[in-house]
């Protein structure tokens, strides 16, 4: 669907500059952030101590790679307030994550901080197609987590109207779609998906709606996923990256020119790409785990945060910085299956291309003896509710141990017999072996 392109004009020089004025501003940037860390923050001196580094050990940005690496077992280890730079009275907000694994990681900000926040997100929505004056609704949750209030700030800050719808309530959501006719939905891509079918349920065309862009992101989705989403619905389908350690939503945008990958703000979070086994940076192009500095936070600097998200940087396109990328997966959502590494999204990408299957599905894992069984739980289109479940099955087990190299058993179900998120991202695996 064709969407009014960004006017030069409308790019913030930085999105356009050279090389060189890019790693200037960055080195510059970077020195203050690790001094910045280093004199307020009790785990970084101790970490750079350690480590035998020092801030002005920094010279040029390929020396960042002598500082250690912040992991989420940092953030969780200084729980609540131990990570910040700044007074806590100094933090004007604090969001957290969910915890399901642990204590949650807890973030905070400053009012410059949630300034720059909003700018980014802002100049995210602006690269997705969005102008002031655009009705934006909002469906990724409020609260703690950061989709909400990160989009809700961003969107205001380029001058759109807001819809806090939030998550759930998934009749109402399509209620106000239809009503209040936003150009723009900000959303998980699994939650887009079960607002597109509760559209057909109700007899809604999904192309009919005046949705013209969706922003998505929180999770992990393919270009299946994409296409699927944008036949149905008749809309661009545009990636946003981000991680509440690092910002939450923003910290990288697609341009809708191009959508090849979303654009790293280079300006605010310098990127490395490792090897998640031995920690060594490895060169643009090559796969790796995804690792962040911030360049600007006040309340809570992360110098080389771990992300475990897997992807690869590449070359400037529409903007003057690198693109991510898509996540094919995370470092620690990696399933090892009798030797055989297994993503979520490489069986995503296989159901979404057979017309019978709905993009739902879920990875369930137990273990029989010592052999670890994997099962792969589906469900039917509506439209294709009669089809052969036995037959829908063989064809879909066939390619995953084909395209994949494991062996699974496919269970295929009723249509919406899938267990549906309502808030935040999708349960996708679910994983019984014994602990």
């Amino acid at each position: 669907m064709p969407v009014k392109q960004p006017a030069p004009g409308d790019l913030e020089p930085i999105e356009t500059a050279s090389l060189d004025e890019l790693q200037s501003l960055q080195l510059q940037r970077l020195k203050k952030t690790l001094q910045h860390a280093y004199d307020h923050v009790p785990h970084y001196k101790a970490a750079f101590d350690a480590a035998g580094v020092h801030p002005s050990d920094c010279k040029t940005l390929a020396d960042l790679a002598k500082f250690p690496f912040t992991t989420k077992k940092d953030l969780r280890d200084n729980y609540p307030f131990g990570m910040f730079a700044v007074p806590r009275e100094q933090v004007v907000r604090i969001h957290a994550s969910s915890g399901t694994t642990g204590k949650p990681t807890v973030v905070g900000y400053t009012q410059h901080d949630i300034d720059t926040w909003a700018n980014l997100v802002a100049r995210s929505i602006r690269a997705s197609g969005g102008r002031p004056g655009d009705m934006v609704h909002v469906a990724y949750g409020y609260g703690l987590f950061t989709g909400g209030l990160g989009a809700h700030y961003g969107a205001e800050k380029l001058g759109c109207t807001v819809i806090p719808m939030s998550g759930g309530q998934t009749e109402k959501q399509v209620q106000l779609i239809t009503d209040f006719r936003p150009d723009i939905i900000m959303v998980t891509p699994s939650y887009m998906q079960v607002i597109i079918e509760e559209m057909e349920r109700q007899g809604i065309d999904p192309r009919s709606t005046s949705l013209k862009v969706g922003i998505f992101g929180a999770e992990p989705w393919t270009e299946a996923m994409r296409h699927d989403i944008e036949v149905r619905a008749g809309i661009d389908a545009v990636d946003i990256y981000g991680l509440s350690e690092v910002m939450g939503p923003g910290v990288a945008n697609e341009c809708i020119e191009a959508k090849d990958g979303p654009v790293i703000w280079e300006d605010h979070f310098y990127p490395e790409i490792i090897d998640p086994e031995s920690g060594q940076p490895v060169a643009d192009g090559e796969e790796g785990e995804l690792v962040f500095t911030t360049l600007t936070k006040e309340a809570l600097p992360v110098i080389r945060y771990r992300t475990r998200d897997l992807t690869r940087l590449l070359p400037p396109t529409a903007r003057s910085m690198r693109r991510m990328g898509k996540i094919v997966g995370r470092s620690d959502d990696m399933l090892i299956i009798r030797g055989v590494n297994v993503f979520p999204t490489q069986v995503e990408e296989l159901v979404l291309k057979m017309p019978e299957l709905s993009g739902q599905y879920q990875l369930v894992v137990t273990k029989s003896g010592h052999l670890d069984e994997l099962q792969v739980l589906v469900e039917l289109q509506p439209q294709h509710e009669n089809a052969s479940r036995d037959a829908v099955a063989g064809r879909l087990q066939e390619r995953i141990k084909t395209l994949i190299g494991v062996s699974t058993t496919v269970s295929v179900g009723a249509p919406a017999s899938i267990e549906r998120t309502l808030v935040g991202k999708a349960r996708r695996v679910i994983d019984k072996r014994p602990r």
